[in-house]
């Protein structure tokens, strides 16, 4: 066993380029790191550049290193779509081959009365719309009428928001239940239910940090079941928990922001454990990516730079720390939403930095699932999964 504990951290949408496919999804020349480095003022990583984050692709201002701290490649996603579960999913091993449905026109009216009658509120909106944005269109009559506000977006998500002096989160978690319900019917499937709380007063309103997923489950088992089933620890971080439903995780810690979840990292690297500690750190997406602010993505970037030395720091001979991504989300691209491309892949361990035992160049993997395939390897996990791993690679070092 090479490593003891193995640190995955997913920055959510930390694209780095566009894959060959696309401009069938409408992405072509996405590009999410690429283009926040060019167009972000004072934009610096000095951490992940040392790690070889520029050593993956060329970044504007942020130049390769001779000798990277870190292991480094880029992954290509195989499922179809280039969404949160799709992307999480795979990388813990499965491929998708069926997208889930998604509802540019919004959803069916029949859903929509059905959710009506079983929660007692009327609907706002049901259309395609960012999350501030349908704030600022319909806030203001949702406060005076207390119907739901009911959007989506090019994923297969229907997201209910609600201010939280109007609707009490008690009762707009139980309406995510009943939308939970109801969307698990083949003809309304929809990958995700988000509960979207927000408080404020008109043009200035704010959505909360109680925002609750619900998921459908993994279609198969995943990498998290298989450790959890042999005995190791599967800790989750962040959203973790509610994309896979619960499934193989053996400890949940939800958070609040960026922050928060490097804080909960901290806690967690700090404990004694043997398996899979997986964060998900979900504002580059939510926050910056969908509201295409480049400078905000810019400054939360180099706030996760800067507290990574801290982790890093906690990091033991025997650990893997691992920084990836589930999809792009460029915010320089058209529309407001997720982009299909690479993601970034740097492997850094404690014990690989000496003389005579240096990180390695991974290359272009051909799918997200490598990363698992190379995690239950490791762990000597039996794990059938398309990808590959890449374990004896850093075995040659």
């Amino acid at each position: 066993m090479r490593w003891n504990r193995v640190f995955v951290i997913v920055l959510d949408s930390v694209g780095i380029g566009e894959l060959p496919d696309a401009e069938s999804y409408g992405d072509r020349g996405a590009h999410t790191l690429g283009h926040i480095a060019e167009r972000a003022s004072d934009f610096r990583l000095p951490n992940l550049q040392a790690l070889g984050l520029a050593n993956i692709a060329p970044l504007h201002n942020i130049a390769p290193v001779e000798m990277p701290r870190a292991s480094y490649g880029k992954m290509a996603e195989q499922s179809v779509g280039k969404d949160t579960m799709t992307g999480h999913w795979e990388l813990m091993g499965l491929k998708i081959t069926t997208p889930f449905h998604t509802y540019p026109d919004g959803f069916p009216a029949a859903l929509i009365s059905e959710f009506e009658r079983l929660t007692g509120r009327l609907v706002l909106a049901n259309k395609p719309a960012s999350g501030t944005e349908i704030l600022e269109e319909y806030g203001a009559r949702q406060m005076a009428s207390g119907d739901w506000i009911v959007y989506t977006s090019a994923d297969s998500v229907l997201q209910i928001a609600a201010h939280e002096e109007v609707i009490p989160l008690i009762e707009l978690y139980r309406a995510c239940e009943v939308a939970r319900e109801l969307t698990m019917r083949a003809e309304w499937m929809v990958g995700r239910v988000i509960a979207r709380p927000y408080v404020g007063q008109p043009g200035a309103f704010v959505r909360t940090a109680n925002r609750h997923d619900y998921a459908v489950a993994p279609p198969q088992p995943t990498l998290l079941n298989r450790l959890q089933d042999a005995g190791f620890a599967t800790i989750s971080i962040g959203k973790i928990n509610d994309i896979f439903c619960g499934e193989g995780i053996s400890a949940s810690h939800p958070t609040k922001s960026n922050d928060d979840g490097v804080d909960k990292l901290l806690e967690v690297a700090s404990q004694s454990f043997q398996g899979l500690c997986f964060a998900n750190l979900v504002d580059f997406d939510s926050l910056y990516g969908h509201r295409r602010d480049v400078q905000g993505y810019a400054n939360a970037l180099m706030r996760f730079d800067e507290r990574l030395s801290q982790l890093m720091e906690l990091m033991r001979a025997g650990d893997a720390l691992i920084i990836t991504a589930d999809h792009g989300n460029d915010p320089t691209h058209h529309g407001t939403d997720h982009t299909r491309e690479y993601v970034p892949l740097l492997i850094y361990e404690p014990a690989a930095n000496s003389a005579a035992n240096h990180p390695v160049h991974l290359g272009v993997r051909a799918t997200f699932a490598d990363l698992s395939a190379t995690i239950a390897d490791n762990f000597n996990v039996t794990f059938t999964t398309h990808g590959e791993s890449f374990l004896r690679l850093l075995s040659k070092q």
